[in-house]
């Protein structure tokens, strides 16, 4: 296979990925934007988490809610546990690294509030532990996984949402949790300011 075939294939197979979560994760999308709109009419705040590619996708939803996604309104509050390296590793000289998100959402969620939970196996040790880390602080959880939803799925509780990608390749997990991002903006905007 050469270079434009292969380049071909991944369009197609993105593209392959996106038509089948299509129809499995509507409802779950649509669920986890009115979970994070009631939170946000509360004035609570969205947390989010997630390591490598999942924290650029943690960073990405965040600055969209601070600054703004398509159209013109007040910044959303909404903070990515990923951003402040000197919290990190002194989370993680200190204690452990699996604890970098938990003991920042015990510091900083309150009741009500949504915590981001990505991860694309759904088996990040940290990740896990923040899901554990919100419920002890009675915020609530949207989980983007992926392929069987991983150890953390079984973490979620009742009125939780998991948007979990029907899919085995990282790559087509995040290009669908990029879009999911992507559309729980565009939920949250169109439900509190219209348009």
């Amino acid at each position: 296979m050469n270079a434009s075939e292969r380049i071909a294939q991944h369009f197609h197979e993105s593209i392959q990925a996106k038509q089948v979560a299509l129809d499995q994760l509507r409802p779950f999308i649509e669920q986890a934007g009115m979970l994070m709109t009631d939170c946000l009419q509360r004035e609570g705040r969205i947390l989010s988490c997630g390591n490598g590619g999942s924290a650029g996708d943690a960073q990405h939803f965040s600055s969209e809610l601070l600054n703004r996604f398509e159209m013109e309104r007040p910044g959303l509050p909404a903070v990515a546990l990923t951003t402040d390296s000197s919290t990190i590793t002194s989370i993680a000289n200190d204690y452990d690294f699996r604890e970098v998100f938990a003991r920042q959402i015990r510091a900083l969620a309150l009741p009500g509030d949504v915590v981001l939970a990505i991860s694309t196996s759904g088996g990040s040790d940290n990740v896990i532990r923040a899901i554990e880390a919100a419920h002890d602080r009675g915020a609530h959880v949207v989980a983007l996984s992926g392929r069987d939803g991983g150890p953390m799925a079984l973490k979620l509780a009742g009125d939780d949402v998991e948007i979990r990608v029907p899919h085995e390749v990282t790559a087509r997990i995040q290009e669908v949790h990029l879009l999911v991002i992507h559309c729980l903006c565009d939920l949250i905007d169109r439900q509190l300011f219209g348009g």
